[in-house]
């Protein structure tokens, strides 16, 4: 994959993302895929290039500031803040504005688990409309949720919210957690899985984020699969979930 670099609109600064064109001519679906909580960009090269190749899609794997780990000297920047979430969506706009000829914009996909899958959640949230269809496999929805249930990551979720949590951070890690942004997120075309023995993520944050969502919003189009297994992204059905929307003209369900 080729690297580029593309000026965040919002810092300024310059920021790392991978990209590979679709082959053939005209225009091609475009997937955005997302690193998890404690990778960076080329992270889902090995997992999602050959997928994206058979299809002969576009793939483009953005950064959006790095790990969410106390290693990361920027993790107040990572972890879905506007910055974060702002450099997903300047990497998208760099290949459309330099490849308009090769990019389908009425096909943008997004897939992510673990931490890409909580970023997924997140970017569903922050551009509902750009997106055709939004894969997210074993999401953390709420933060400080999660700081109390898994002693592992507490530490690297402190770091990217300014502290634990404690009336002083509420608002960072609200802000940065999909139970939050339902309002936002019922406007995207969602498929949400989450196996149900997870071990590092508990597949309650993607049923009490689903049953929130869809009880204020019965007509959604979001959809939730709760499977047999562990912290998974099981990539063949997530990319043919995916491609069932592409070229399609509504954002409809596969089944009823």
């Amino acid at each position: 994959m080729k690297k580029i670099t593309v000026t965040s609109s919002i810092d300024g600064s310059s920021e790392p993302s991978l990209f590979q064109l679709a082959s053939g001519r005209g225009k091609r679906p475009l997937l955005v895929g997302l690193h998890t909580w404690s990778a960076e960009l080329s992270n889902q090269v090995d997992k999602m290039l050959p997928l994206a190749k058979r299809r002969k899609w576009s793939l483009l794997l953005p950064e959006f500031r790095g790990p969410n780990l106390t290693t990361n000297p920027r993790a107040r920047e990572a972890c879905a803040t506007r910055l974060a979430k702002q450099d997903i969506i300047d990497a998208v706009n760099y290949v459309i504005k330099h490849y308009e000829s090769r990019i389908d914009t009425a096909n943008i996909l997004l897939l992510g688990g673990s931490g890409g899958g909580h970023m997924a959640l997140m970017m569903a949230g922050y551009q509902p409309r750009l997106w055709k269809a939004v894969s997210a496999w074993c999401p953390i929805t709420d933060l400080a949720v999660w700081h109390k249930e898994n002693k592992n990551y507490a530490s690297h979720i402190a770091a990217c919210c300014g502290g634990v949590p404690s009336v002083k951070t509420k608002k960072e890690y609200a802000a940065r957690s999909p139970m939050t942004h339902i309002n936002a997120i019922a406007k995207a075309c969602v498929h949400i899985n989450h196996g149900k023995w997870d071990p590092s993520v508990p597949s309650t944050h993607s049923y009490t984020l689903y049953q929130a969502l869809t009880k204020k919003y019965p007509q959604a189009t979001v959809y939730l699969n709760i499977f047999n297994g562990g912290h998974d992204l099981h990539y063949e059905e997530a990319f043919a979930v995916l491609d069932s929307y592409v070229s399609s003209t509504t954002q409809s369900a596969l089944t009823k």
